[in-house]
This record gives C-alpha cells, structure tokens and sequence, in this order.
C-alpha cells in the first residue's frame, strides 16, 4: 500500500502540478473559518453562485485589489506564506475553484474556459469592477480565460507556470495526466492532499469524482494562441527553471506577448509592457510557496520599474 500511495502521489503531482499540500487538523468539520497554520485571517469570506457553482471566497490585507487563483487539487492556503506577503499590501481575493477546498463540484464539466466567466460573476457580485489577477498552474488557466473572456475586468495579469496549449507541456507528462481518476482516490487516503480535502470540502465523498473531472479535462487537447492577442493588458509570465513546461513554450508565449522580438534598445526604448521571469532552482511543484514569487511578481503588479537606463547609471541618476 505505501508503494501504491508514492506511486498514486507521484503521478498525481506531476500530472496536476500539485504540491504536497499541508493538511488542516486531522477530524476539522468542513467550514468557512478553518485556514492553514500559514495563512492569514481574512478580513471577509463567504459563497457566490455563478453559473450553477457555489464559490468560497476570502479576502485577506487592505489595498489595490489582487484576485488570487490556486493550483489543481489546492485551495487559497496553498500559496502558503505569499499569501500573507501579498497581503501585506494588497487586497486579496482568494477563490476556491471549482470543486476545491470549500467550493462545489457540481454536475459540470471541469473547464477553465468555464471558469473564466465564473471569475467575472464573483468580482461582479462582491463589487470589484476591477483587479490585478495572479493564477499559478491550473490557476494559471482560469486567469487566462478570465482576462481573455473579459478584459475589461483584468487590469494587470501575472500567469505563474501556466501555458497557452497542451503541446506545451514535456512529452511525458501527458499520459500521467491522461491516467489522472477516481482510481487513484484509494491509494491517496494517507497522503496529505486527500486529507487537505477532507477537511475542507463541503462534500467530501466528491474527491473521486472531483479526479475524474480533473482527467477529463486534461485529456482534452486546447491552443489559445489565438486567444493570447486578446490579452491586452500587462502581462507578466513567471516559470521555474525546472518547470513542467517546455522552455521553448515559455519563449513562444512571451513572443505571442511582443516580447522578445528585438532588443529593448539602450533607452529601454523598445521595450514592451509584459515580462517574462524564470525562477532558479525553482521547479512548478513548489512555485507557488516559492519565496522568490512574490518580490518577482509584485513590483510588475504594482507598475513599478526600479531598473534605471544605461544612460540614467552613466550619469549618475537616481
């Protein structure tokens, strides 16, 4: 059984780029207030209904409002201390998605297409007529179709290891991601995403159906580079060094951006409005709890550039 729970862990991980999540206290009762050890006390939290999903959300610190998205099989805390570090100087909305932490599953298909606009009807229903975003990994594509579905809503983007297409993604993660179902729900008992869910979840007998939604999405084929010039907001794209996706994709999606197509020029003159940052010795399992996140990420979020020019340090300017 512990060969099968590595195994089943293993596979799992790799194919829904999930860490191992800290689990709530063993025998809690699904509720609205339990958080992780980590994480801050939201100053808000409650449901919205869109379209046929009741969401749990939490909003966490005072500022210039962040919608923050977690990773598959995750819920808000996953983000671990970045979470209390956005918050810090940020407003931030956390969402459990679909069928994670303390959200429904409901009859629908899984689908971050779906998603996007369950997003839109969230913040419309709190009274957010606009937000930065910040999605990692599963998170990453729910950011994605919101900003791309409703651009108006999404004043700053940041996508942390999330692609525009399957081929994105090494060869070999595709059957781990295919093999992804209810079959695996046994062997998890022990580990600590299962229990994470447990504790949490409004109805936790929906963990196996909850894999099978989560294979079947992934075992659909998608390209959205089409839909990346929709896009047209600020962008930031965060990777690991040693991240799920191929490197090549990486450099296509930022070039899809009008990144990378030419030299920014000794004035920084040709220089776009989204970036591209790759994390050393970061791979896409720990990206979100990385503690180099959130000093990448928040300066583009926060439309700083402490980068002087060539010209500027020549002369000696501040």
């Amino acid at each position: 059984m512990r060969l099968l729970t590595r195994t089943t862990v293993s596979v799992l991980a790799a194919a829904l780029g999930a860490p191992l999540l800290v689990p709530v206290a063993a025998g809690a009762a699904p509720a609205a207030s339990k958080q992780a050890p980590t994480s801050p006390k939201p100053t808000k939290s409650g449901h919205v209904q869109a379209n046929g999903v009741d969401y749990y959300y939490a909003i966490y610190g005072k500022g210039e409002p962040l919608l923050l998205l977690h990773g598959g099989l995750g819920q808000i805390e996953m983000f671990g201390p970045n979470l209390g570090a956005l918050a810090a100087s940020r407003t931030v909305i956390g969402v459990d998605l679909q069928g994670h932490g303390r959200s429904s599953l409901g009859n629908r298909d899984i689908d971050p297409v779906a998603m996007g606009d369950d997003m839109a009807v969230i913040l419309q229903q709190i009274g957010q007529k606009q937000v930065d975003v910040m999605g990692y990994s599963m998170g990453a594509a729910v950011g994605f179709r919101l900003a791309a579905q409703h651009p108006e809503v999404v004043r700053r983007l940041v996508l942390v290891s999330g692609g525009f297409a399957q081929d994105g993604f090494f060869p070999e993660m595709l059957p781990q991601q295919a093999a992804v179902g209810a079959a695996m729900a046994d062997g998890m008992k022990e580990t600590p995403m299962y229990k994470s869910y447990m504790a949490i979840a409004p109805h936790p007998e929906d963990f196996p159906r909850l894999l099978d939604k989560m294979g079947a999405w992934m075992r659909k084929p998608y390209d959205w580079s089409e839909d990346v010039k929709k896009l047209t907001m600020p962008v930031m794209l965060i990777y690991g060094d040693s991240d799920m996706w191929r490197p090549e994709h990486e450099v296509k999606f930022y070039q899809l951006l009008g990144g990378g197509l030419k030299d920014a020029g000794w004035q920084r003159e040709n220089m776009g409005k989204n970036r591209l940052a790759i994390l050393p010795n970061v791979t896409h399992y720990e990206m979100g709890m990385s503690p180099a996140l959130v000093p990448a990420a928040l300066p583009f979020l926060n439309g700083e550039s402490a980068v002087r020019t060539w010209s500027q340090q020549v002369a000696g300017e501040k």
